[in-house]
Formats: structure tokens, C-alpha cells, sequence
């Protein structure tokens, strides 16, 4: 009796973790659809914007007007990896592919002989990073009481990276984050962020040559340019933040599914074993009665 009491709590208590998974399962696909939305919403400004820096940066090319922020400390000596993840598990592999590639990244550059600082964005990714490259780890910018992601989130990391590269700390930084494909889909991305680079460089350079620019493109560059990064990191969190939840929906929908086979095995098991109780029970009565 004391195996069937032990069966009957183990059903109970994976039926209560049923309705826990289930009921997250509901909020991420809600929380989902308005994070997929904002993540597609901001896509073509992102990919404008950056078709027109690219034929601005075009134009002006290698001159010594330049910007820093386009042309580089003019070596590579030191790299920032700007790592961004999420506050909260319980979202699959999501943190620990963009932590993966951010990790492949970090070993590439010490292997050839490069200095590597980590700023982490998201707790997780932290969590994850000081086990082997604790080292490195520079600085951590916690999101954690942001409930709604705005472009004042996205300034104020940029801001702490520009800091960092104005004061001389490093020479090239790269942004890792998930691109958002659809539920079952993210795609670990590392994007370099500083010096700038653009994704078809060039492809808006006929621009450029239509129309005369006022001040000259090195001013115009050396404005957009801090907002570039901005924008960047900005489009990263937006698309982190679908990705979290599509993670989550993927992972906690595979839990519900996976408790209802659980519940299915203990509640044959438990029939089984009370079945087997009862006929032993019988057996007991039926014995007794032809000793008598």
C-alpha cells in the first residue's frame, strides 16, 4: 500500500508541474506575438538605416577624416565581446548557443594571441561565462526590472560601450545575440559593432554621388555613427527577446508533452500495482476460508 500511496503522490505532483508548464506555455506564445512584432517592426528601419551608412561610409572611404568609430584604432589588439542573453531560464538552449558562440568566439582570439574583455547583458549569459572565462569578464548591465524593452535601454548599454572605447579599454566590438526565425528557430549572430561595419557595404554608394551632403559625410558619420551602435544593440534586444520567448514556448510545450507521458506510465504502473494489491488481498480471503 505504501508503494501505491508513493505512485499516487508522484502522478499528483507531475500533474501540478503539468499545469505550471502549460500555463507558461500560454504566457510566452502571448508575450511572444508582441515581441515578434516589435523585433519585425524595427527590422526594415535597422536595414535602411544601415544602407545608408554604408554608402556614407562609402564615400568617405579610408580618409583621414574618417570617424574613429568607422576607421578603428587601427589595430586589433583588444576585443570587447558584448554578450546579451536573458534574465530568466527555463527557454531551452537559448542561452546557451549565443554563450556557444560567444565562447568559440573568445577562444579563436586568445589563440591568436588577442586580449579579450566580456560585457554581459542578460544574467544568464553571466552565469555561464564565469565558469571559464571569469577572467575576462569586465562589466554586467542588468535588465532585469526592464518589463518592456525601449530604445532607452538599448542607449544606455551603447553609452557604456562608447565610454569604454573613447577611454582606449578596446580596440574591436562584437555583439552576440539570437536572431529570431520563428518558434524553433534562433540563430546565435555575432555582429561587429565597432569598428562599424555594414552588412552590403556599399550598396547605397550611387546615393552618395546623387546628392550633396550638408555638413560634409565625415560630420554627418561622426553623429549617426554612436547611434548606429545604439541601433544596433537596440534591434539585438528586440530580437533577443522574441527569441527568449519562442524558446520558451518550444521548451515548456515539450515539458507539458513530456508530463503527460510521465502521468500516463505512473497511472499504468499504479493500476498495475493496485491491481496486483487487490489480487493478492483475495488470495489472503480465499485461503483463510479453506483453512476454516
Amino acid at each position: 500500500m505504501a508503494n501505491l500511496k508513493v505512485l499516487k503522490n508522484r502522478i499528483a505532483s507531475v500533474k501540478s508541474t503539468r499545469k505550471i508548464t502549460k500555463a507558461m506555455q500560454m504566457v510566452a506564445a502571448a508575450k511572444l506575438r508582441r515581441a515578434q512584432e516589435a523585433a519585425e517592426a524595427s527590422r526594415p528601419y535597422t536595414e535602411r538605416f544601415n544602407a545608408v551608412m554604408a554608402g556614407l561610409a562609402a564615400s568617405v572611404g579610408g580618409s583621414d577624416s574618417a570617424p574613429k568609430l568607422l576607421s578603428g584604432t587601427g589595430s586589433d589588439k583588444v576585443n570587447l565581446l558584448v554578450v546579451m542573453t536573458s534574465e530568466r531560464g527555463l527557454c531551452g538552449g537559448f542561452n546557451t548557443n549565443i554563450v556557444k558562440k560567444a565562447k568559440s568566439h573568445a577562444q579563436a582570439l586568445l589563440a591568436a594571441g588577442k586580449e579579450v574583455k566580456i560585457l554581459t547583458v542578460g544574467k544568464k549569459g553571466r552565469d555561464q561565462l564565469k565558469r571559464d572565462f571569469s577572467a575576462h569578464l569586465v562589466g554586467h548591465v542588468d535588465m532585469s526590472e526592464v518589463k518592456r524593452l525601449g530604445y532607452a535601454d538599448a542607449q544606455g548599454v551603447a553609452k557604456d560601450v562608447l565610454n569604454r572605447f573613447d577611454d582606449g579599454e578596446f580596440d574591436v566590438a562584437t555583439l552576440f545575440y539570437a536572431n529570431f526565425v520563428n518558434v524553433v528557430s534562433q540563430v546565435p549572430q555575432a555582429q561587429q559593432i565597432i569598428p562599424a561595419k555594414f552588412d552590403g557595404e556599399g550598396a547605397d554608394e550611387g546615393v552618395s554621388t546623387l546628392f550633396d551632403y550638408e555638413p560634409s559625410e565625415e560630420a554627418i558619420l561622426a553623429d549617426l555613427l554612436p547611434r548606429g551602435v545604439a541601433t544596433a544593440i537596440f534591434s539585438g534586444l528586440l530580437e533577443n527577446a522574441a527569441s527568449e520567448q519562442g524558446a520558451r514556448m518550444s521548451a515548456m510545450d515539450n515539458a507539458t508533452r513530456n508530463a503527460g507521458d510521465m502521468i500516463d506510465s505512473l497511472t499504468i504502473e499504479y493500476n498495475r500495482s493496485r491491481q496486483a494489491v487487490i489480487t493478492n488481498e483475495l488470495i489472503e480471503i480465499i485461503s483463510g476460508a479453506e483453512a476454516l
